[in-house]
Parts: C-alpha cells; structure tokens; sequence
C-alpha cells in the first residue's frame, strides 16, 4: 500500500522589494513521500523568489514532464517554469525551448558537483539559476510545521525570513541570468 502525501498550508508574507512585490500568498502544498522536507522547503521558497500573480504549482514528483511550478498564459503557452533541486541539464535545455523564461533554485547534497555542469548552461539566454546556504535550507526544515507562516523580505539579493520569533538570512547567489 502506497503511502499518503502529507499536505502543508502555507502562509507568506512577501516583500520582495527588488521586484516592488508586496503580496500575501497562501498556498497548498502536498509532499510526496518520496520528497523531502528540504525539497518542500526549497519549492515554497522557489514561489516566493519567482512569484506572479498565477504562477501554480504543478503534480509535482510524480509528473516527470512538469516543472515543480509554472505560470501559464491565457493561450496555455509556458511563461515561467521554474525547477527546484539538481535536475539534468538537458532538461533545464529542452525546457528553455518551451518556455519564455526557466528557473532553477539549485540545491541539494550534490550541489557542488552539479555546479562543474555550469558551463553546458552558459549559452541558454532565458535561464536564471540561484542557489543559496544549505544551512539556510536546514534551518528553516527543522522548524517546519504542517501550518507554514513565514516572513520573507528580499531586498539586494538577500533573503530574510521570520517564522515566529526567530530571524534568518541567505544570501541569493545568482549563478547565471536575472532574477
């Protein structure tokens, strides 16, 4: 027997002031039992850095031909889609094909090994890619709860984040494109 997804609510106080973004976001989100709660972590901080008014997030791991999240035009054409993890690149290249723009918040144990592939990217024009702390990402996953509340502010390139009481930052290391 397979085992459920365990479902999260998510509440986010954005203001991402480089972008003039001021939003209050809520969103439901299922983890698949295959994922991990730092892949849970990154995905909802992938809506935060890239959002849109309909950006949406897709069936996620179990849709292999689907990014983690997207924003689809009024004629179903792919505007956005946006990755989170460590995926091939020829995928991030195909997808540049398909999409105006493609995204990848890179993270992950094997992060540093994925980087050396870097340069099979350089020449795609439409791809942004940024990474930040993984102890950001552990941080912020071990005070995960099924009810999310977070505040984030993004302003020149870094991230700070409330969730309750305490107080968190990273650095958004932009490794190719533009937010």
């Amino acid at each position: 027997m397979a085992l459920p997804s365990t479902v999260y609510r998510a509440c986010i106080q954005l203001s991402d002031i480089d972008r003039g973004i001021y939003e209050s976001l809520q969103a439901t989100v299922a983890r698949h039992p295959s994922e991990t709660e730092e892949r849970l972590v990154a995905r909802l901080l992938a809506y935060a850095l890239f959002f849109e008014p309909e950006l949406a997030f897709t069936r996620g791991v179990g849709a292999g031909d689907e990014p983690d999240l997207w924003l689809k035009g009024s004629d179903g054409r792919t505007l956005l889609w946006v990755e989170v993890g460590l995926p091939e690149t020829d995928r991030l290249t195909k997808a540049s094909r398909h999409a105006e723009r493609v995204a990848l918040v890179a993270c992950g144990k094997a992060l540093a090994v994925w980087e050396q592939n870097l340069h099979k990217l350089e020449t795609v024009r439409n791809i942004t890619i940024i990474t930040f702390s993984q102890d950001f990402i552990k941080q912020l996953t071990s005070r995960l709860d099924r009810t999310i509340s977070w505040s984030i502010t993004i302003t020149d390139n870094n991230l700070y984040m409330n969730i309750g009481d305490e107080s968190f930052e990273t650095v958004l290391q932009l490794r190719l494109g533009t937010r």
